[in-house]
């Protein structure tokens, strides 16, 4: 049997894993379902979702009052209960509620958790790893959305043991403090919300790893399916582990507060190019600073308030964590920079550590794996980074390069596009649904793909591109619009050359926009250039600017090859941006079809999706492709190509 305190903290780790499970449903949820399609203002979203993490402040006087066994033991039952249900939840409002009943009471089952745990750093660093490593595994598609008998059967066993664990350490335990000890939890605790923003945000990312990995292997800012993408999280997952569980000499104790703040600072300033490093540098320091403030100040000493002190830091801490999400993503449809607020989390982050690393003089060594007299548990520090990057290779393999069915037999006579504004997979239903975005697709040729997310934790921190280009068997180009996590992206079953981007001027709106143009070889010389984009005016105002922009781009790029420019548009047929690309030589695609509602999907009334053709190319058998998969309808064309 494992002793008490190793049991507390694979509980620990355990309830983190099942709680960031919950998290990954309930911040998408906010957007998809309460959010209406983009139709609320994003201050109502943000204070919908803040407000149940203000709510978890009462949780600690909760806790005092009822004891922390019980507190505990309801609140993890909750919080299992809300995990295997949403299994089965077809979305909708059910999967909302869901979703805030199952974060609600783990923030209050860590509370209560916290007055019981003096030391959770180990525990902190396992769950967060865990996390991070069973998502690479599972290629960043998440259990909840997969609706088979696997993932039924792997979440009954993790919350099975999460609740026995719990009743187990209810029914024998009473506190892992001890009268005494020193009482350095609460800034460990402080830091457990911080943790899991950075963590979840760029540290330990498997999808912003396989996307750092295309930055590399692709060319111009693009990128295509790189192979081993996820090897990056091996060595961030390990810089991460041996960091939080080693205690740092004095003088290298300022070092993981640098590191974290760099790391951060390349991920909101840097190039995409960089995005590897960023992440390392935030693990390692993220890690570093977990273990410092896990070491204790001789002025902490226990007292009976420190239960309590500690249950408020760890709701306070997963207050700076919401917080810092809403404001970090909030940016993207109010309109102002937010690089620099990963960079603010960090130095919060650093100041906690270094307050919580002023009294140990430990050298840097991995801890044994006995229990300290103090209740804490110490693991093998070097053996867990060893074995998280076997892990995260062994998901890297698993999930390595795919076949793909490119035809290089000769140029085909007809080649069927669809354009499809993908909502970062979401559907109406605010569920992440791969298999309804691959049906809306269809047979598609060429896909052009707008709103891609590739490891936003807003939207549950999947690379929503490779997973569905692995799904239709498709290399694909992507270009960042707003950071580098989320743009635009062509696929096809025919190899690409030339790829190029373009920004496009922002005129007001919040959220970036682009184009990509990237040129499709049908070999025997026959090619088509197909250029992406997504407009993105103000609110209530005609892109007019960003669309001649794009014209100019489209035109000088494929210089006189066959050309498609296709996308949300955000303007209708008789608005002034539309007007742009007809009075630049380009058919609409879709005119015979019209009128040819796109948005919204369940009830269409506006035609914002749009496929522009060069006169050389003949576009019949337009549609626009009934599906809910996302707030967008997929438009799509045969387009004849012209014969040399």
């Amino acid at each position: 049997m494992l002793r008490q305190s190793r049991l507390g903290t694979a509980v620990l780790a355990l309830g983190l894993v099942v709680l960031t499970d919950v998290l990954r449903v309930f911040l998408p949820s906010v957007i998809t379902i309460f959010g209406q399609a983009a139709s609320t203002p994003a201050e109502l979203l943000g204070a919908f979702a803040l407000g149940w993490f203000v709510l978890a402040l009462a949780a600690p006087a909760l806790v005092v009052r009822a004891g922390h066994r019980v507190v505990g033991v309801v609140a993890v039952v909750v919080l299992a209960a809300a995990r295997l249900t949403l299994t089965a939840t077809p979305g909708g409002r059910a999967q909302l509620w869901l979703a805030t009943a199952g974060l609600l009471a783990g923030l209050v089952w860590l509370a209560a958790t916290a007055a019981r745990v003096e030391r959770p750093v180990p525990a902190l660093a396992l769950g967060l790893g865990a996390s991070a490593l069973g998502h690479a595994l599972l290629g960043t598609y998440d259990l909840v959305w997969w609706g088979r008998w696997e993932a039924w059967v792997a979440t009954v066993a993790v919350v099975a043991s999460l609740l026995a664990g719990e009743a187990f350490l209810a029914l024998r335990s009473g506190s892992d403090a001890r009268p005494g000890s020193p009482a350095a939890g609460g800034r460990a605790w402080l830091l457990a919300g911080p943790a899991l923003l950075l963590g979840g945000m760029v540290a330990l990312s498997p999808a912003v790893a396989g996307t750092a990995m295309s930055f590399w292997y692709g060319a111009a800012g693009t990128a295509a399916p790189p192979p081993f993408a996820l090897a990056p999280l091996g060595v961030a997952a390990s810089l991460f582990l041996f960091g939080a569980l080693t205690v740092p000499r004095r003088r290298w104790r300022p070092l993981p507060p640098l590191l974290l703040l760099a790391g951060t600072l390349l991920f909101g300033y840097g190039p995409p190019g960089l995005l590897v490093l960023a992440m390392l540098l935030a693990a390692a320091g993220l890690g570093g600073c977990l273990a410092l403030a896990g070491t204790a100040a001789p002025s902490d000493q226990a007292t009976g308030r420190s239960g309590p002190r500690r249950s408020y830091a760890a709701v306070g801490g997963m207050l700076v964590f919401a917080v810092a999400a809403v404001l970090y993503y909030a940016a993207y449809d109010i309109g102002y920079p937010n690089g620099w607020l990963p960079a603010g989390v960090a130095v919060l982050a650093g100041v906690v550590a270094s307050a919580g690393g002023r009294g140990s003089n430990g050298p840097q060594t991995p801890v044994g794996p006995a229990p300290s007299p103090s209740g804490a548990v110490e693991l093998p520090a070097g053996r867990l980074a060893a074995l998280a990057a076997l892990v995260a290779f062994a998901a890297a393999w698993v999930h390595g390069p795919w076949l793909v069915s490119t035809n290089r037999d000769g140029p085909p006579e007809q080649v069927r596009l669809v354009a499809y504004n993908i909502r970062m997979g979401f559907g109406l239903d605010g569920r992440f649904d791969l298999a309804a975005l691959h049906r809306a697709v269809g047979q598609a040729d060429v896909v052009v793909l707008s709103e891609v997310d590739r490891g936003w934790l807003l939207n549950g921190g999947h690379d929503t591109l490779d997973l569905l280009a692995a799904r239709l068997e498709m290399p694909y180009v992507f270009a960042p619009a707003a950071g580098p996590l989320w743009g635009d992206a062509v696929l096809s079953r025919w190899p690409v050359q030339r790829a190029r981007t373009r920004s496009l001027p922002a005129v007001g709106a919040p959220t970036g926009a682009q184009a990509l143009g990237v040129t499709v070889d049908f070999s025997d010389g026959v090619r088509l250039a197909v250029v992406s984009t997504h407009l993105q005016p103000p609110p209530g105002e005609d892109p007019v600017v960003q669309a001649r922009a794009v014209a100019e781009f489209a035109t000088a790029y494929a210089d006189g090859a066959p050309l498609v420019v296709a996308g949300d548009f955000n303007t209708e047929p008789d608005d002034p941006a539309f007007a742009v690309f007809t009075s630049a030589a380009l058919v609409d695609a879709l005119a015979p079809a019209r009128p040819l509602p796109t948005s919204p999907a369940d009830d269409p009334d506006e035609q914002i999706d749009h496929i522009f053709v060069s006169p050389d190319l003949v576009a019949t058998d337009p549609t626009a492709v009934p599906s809910t998969a996302s707030d967008h309808l997929p438009v799509a064309v045969t387009l004849t190509l012209p014969t040399r």
